[in-house]
């Protein structure tokens, strides 16, 4: 062959190579590993990204202390054969968050919702973990209950149960520990945290004072008023069904995990309306800088309250559609049986680049269409 010919096939194969490359990236999104998220971020970055991401707080009819979502566990064992640790979460509402934190093991995690008080109980949650080394003591703190003796690190998520079940709260612990919280937030952490967030903190703080491991999600106002739904203990004992409980309090290593990730300031909770016009679209230009894309986004059941009105539901797949995603990605939704879709109230499962195509497309015109493209 002459070099003539030899170096024009070499040219060739090059091209060819490279279009490839690009074909891929552009169907899958950056691939895993190759993004530049921080590996920590400091308190002032921490801070400066809620206040420039975050919209103004909205209203919801709950205060939504604590999940409802019984079995919501029994997705992760299918989806942890396609999720790749090291990628990027969105969540909304509370603690089930950090339970899909441990088992999709993101490398940053962003928690978006509507009310500033859930911000507030993230960051209640994030001072309790920062000032508690292991699961007896956070619990300790966060029921203003004295630590059991007989309770360590290798207690089982239903000796905890049982023993803080037991144990009664006290005024005087929860004064110390409410402005041990306070000063952790503003004091070592500086975080600029506005006049009425002190005691929004603390009227969040007093609904676990209160009800204690028998907390349990209420829709319009009054610890405890649903008896159907389950409480603080009965999810922490919830496994997946099939052989793992996730949940970040069932033993230490993954309560460490989640503690890890809060001390380095990578689980951040903003305020923002899934229709809104700056948390998720603020997120996903970050994201786009970083090279990073979502690998799990929970949307709980918010998609059903987006879709009466009959802009929201748009607004909210747009703004979707400027995240960075990949083949992988999934929405994660909890569907209600009152809704009459002719299932059961559970988890399913969906990718999102399906979705999005289904809206792009003029497939997705209600909350069936999305329900019905679920797993």
């Amino acid at each position: 062959m002459q070099q003539g010919e030899f170096a024009r096939r070499i040219a060739l194969f090059l091209a060819a190579g490279f279009l490839l490359a690009g074909a891929l990236f552009y169907a899958r999104g950056p691939s895993v590993g190759a993004d530049t998220l921080p590996s920590r971020l400091t308190n002032k970055e921490f801070w400066k990204m809620i206040r420039d991401f975050s919209e103004a707080g909205g209203y919801f009819r709950s205060d939504n202390f604590i999940s409802n979502e019984a079995g919501y566990q029994r997705v992760i064992p299918s989806l942890k054969k396609t999720i790749h640790s090291g990628g990027v979460y969105l969540g909304v509402g509370p603690e089930q968050n950090f339970t899909y934190i441990v088992a999709f093991e993101p490398k940053l995690a962003f928690i978006v919702d509507i009310r500033r008080q859930n911000m507030l109980e993230h960051l209640l949650y994030k001072a309790l973990m920062e000032l508690s080394p292991d699961r007896v003591e956070f619990l300790s703190r966060l029921f203003s209950r004295a630590r059991p003796n007989a309770m360590d690190v290798n207690s089982s998520p239903e000796d905890l149960v049982r023993a803080f079940e037991q144990a009664r709260p006290t005024s005087d612990l929860f004064e110390e520990n409410v402005r041990l919280v306070i000063d952790h937030l503003v004091m070592t952490k500086g975080f600029g945290l506005l006049s009425e967030d002190e005691a929004n903190i603390r009227y969040v703080y007093h609904a676990f004072f209160d009800s204690g491991p028998d907390l349990r999600f209420t829709f319009l106002g009054g610890y405890g008023a649903f008896t159907g739904m389950p409480t603080y203990s009965d999810l922490m004992v919830q496994d997946d069904g099939h052989s793992r409980n996730w949940n970040f309090l069932a033993n230490e290593e993954q309560y460490r995990m989640v503690r890890s990730l809060q001390e380095r300031n990578l689980i951040v909770p903003l305020v923002g309306d899934f229709a809104g016009p700056k948390a998720i679209r603020s997120l996903a230009e970050y994201l786009k800088q970083h090279d990073a894309a979502v690998s799990v986004f929970y949307t709980s059941n918010v998609e059903q309250y987006l879709f009466q009105d009959d802009e929201n539901w748009k607004r909210f797949y747009t703004n979707v559609g400027t995240l960075p995603l990949n083949s992988s990605s999934v929405f994660i939704r909890y569907v209600l049986d009152s809704w009459r879709l002719n299932r059961r109230s559970r988890t399913l499962v969906s990718p999102i680049m399906d979705v999005v195509r289904g809206y792009d497309h003029g497939r997705i015109r209600s909350y069936y269409d999305v329900v019905d493209i679920s797993r």
